[in-house]
């Protein structure tokens, strides 16, 4: 039998904590509570392993963002913040951040669970991959080379990096995702809502500007890696790449 998905919970709210703790556990997953960024600090940088984090934005100690910050310097376990603020700006900033996704206070517990568990099997799915093991998952089909160019791109389709001239970029898995399916098929105009089911690997369930946030981000690092590669914005539709 399987080890259940651990998760660190940080939220200030004792009460909020709790119910979030409670609920989580009643569904098959071990729960490890922390009550501020420091104390959430302390056991990211231990040597327990987590499979998800839950953070609030409004903590003592070390801020939500810096929790983000720190989850996603030291690889792409999934983080979830959840957070009372309700303005584009701040969702746009925590993506940027490297958030996974975003639930804003008040939520559904339900709509929680469901969010953790999506999550939770894009992980996996990316383990099996890396593994060469077998998914339930239903991926993009494979390239039939590992290798794929466009102008002075290559992407490594296996190893999931891209180099512009030569010189490595690093991308997030969703900004690797959106990059490799505009360059396997680089004439068509994507939608946003083909790019985040291709993304996230689900039927687009959230907001499209997402797509705007990760697509801005890769053409930011692209540039400042002086590539000749460029993505267009078909306005009304959504992007596809520069001939």
């Amino acid at each position: 039998m399987s080890e259940p998905a651990s998760i660190v919970i940080i939220e200030d709210d004792a009460d909020i904590n709790e119910v979030v703790a409670v609920h989580l556990r009643r569904n098959g997953f071990a729960c490890t509570q922390a009550f501020s960024g420091s104390e959430g600090r302390l056991l990211l940088s231990g040597s327990e392993p987590f499979d998800l984090v839950i953070t609030d934005l409004m903590l003592p100690g070390m801020a939500g963002e810096d929790v983000v910050r720190l989850v996603r310097a030291r690889g792409d376990m999934p983080v979830i913040v959840m957070s009372a603020r309700t303005t584009a700006a701040d969702k746009v900033a925590l993506l940027k951040l490297g958030a996974d996704d975003y639930l804003t206070k008040p939520f559904d517990l339900d709509e929680l669970l469901a969010r953790v568990q999506v999550q939770l099997r894009h992980a996996d799915v990316r383990r099996a991959s890396a593994s060469g093991a077998p998914s339930d998952e239903r991926l993009p089909e494979p390239a039939a080379a590992t290798a794929m160019r466009y102008k002075d791109w290559t992407l490594d389709v296996d190893a999931r990096t891209l180099s512009v001239q030569g010189e490595p970029v690093r991308l997030t898995r969703l900004e690797f995702n959106i990059l490799e399916a505009l360059v396997r098929r680089p004439r068509k105009v994507f939608t946003k809502r083909e790019l985040f089911e291709i993304a996230w690997n689900e039927e687009s369930a959230v907001e499209e500007k997402a797509i705007n946030v990760h697509v801005s981000n890769i053409r930011s690092k692209l540039r400042a890696a002086h590539s000749a590669g460029e993505i267009e914005t078909v306005w009304g539709i959504g992007f596809k790449l520069a001939e």
